[in-house]
C-alpha cells in the first residue's frame, strides 16, 4: 500500500484535530458533556476534510474514514493526557470518553467520505486503487 500518493490525509487529520481540539480544550472539564461538547464547527470541518480528501480521487474510502475520523478521538485523548498528568484522578472514565469521540469521529468522516465520493461515482472517475486498502 502506497501511503505517499496524496498529501490530503495528513493535512485533513491535522486540520480536523485542530478544528475539534482548539474549541474543546478551552471548555472547563466540569462543563464537558460528550458527545454534545464535540458537536459544532469542528465536526463540520472533519466532514469537509474527509469530503475534500475523497474529491481528490487519490485516497481510498476506508483509509480516509479511519485517518480523518481519528482526529476527533486524538483531540479528546490529548486533553485526557494533559489533564491526567496534572491530576491523575480527573479522567477516571477516559476510555469511555475516547470511545464516544471515536464513534463521533468515524461517523463524521463517513458522512464526509459519502459526500466526497458521490461526484467521483457520477463522473466515472472513481479511483481504481480501492483494492489497495
Amino acid at each position: 500500500m502506497n501511503f505517499n500518493r496524496s498529501p490530503w490525509l495528513p493535512i485533513a487529520f491535522f486540520a480536523g484535530f485542530l478544528a475539534v481540539g482548539l474549541p474543546y480544550w478551552q471548555i472547563p472539564y466540569a462543563k464537558v458533556s460528550l458527545p454534545d461538547t464535540l458537536i459544532g464547527f469542528g465536526l463540520l470541518f472533519v466532514i469537509a476534510a474527509a469530503a475534500i480528501s475523497r474529491l481528490s480521487g487519490k485516497t481510498p474510502i476506508f483509509l480516509t474514514i479511519v485517518v480523518v475520523g481519528m482526529a476527533v478521538p486524538a483531540a479528546v485523548f490529548t486533553r485526557v493526557v494533559v489533564e491526567a498528568t496534572k491530576d491523575p484522578t480527573s479522567h477516571n472514565l477516559w476510555p469511555i470518553e475516547v470511545g464516544i469521540a471515536l464513534f463521533v469521529g468515524l461517523g463524521s468522516s463517513s458522512a464526509g467520505v459519502l459526500f466526497g465520493s458521490l461526484p467521483l461515482l457520477f463522473s466515472g472517475r472513481e479511483s481504481s486503487d480501492e483494492g489497495d486498502t
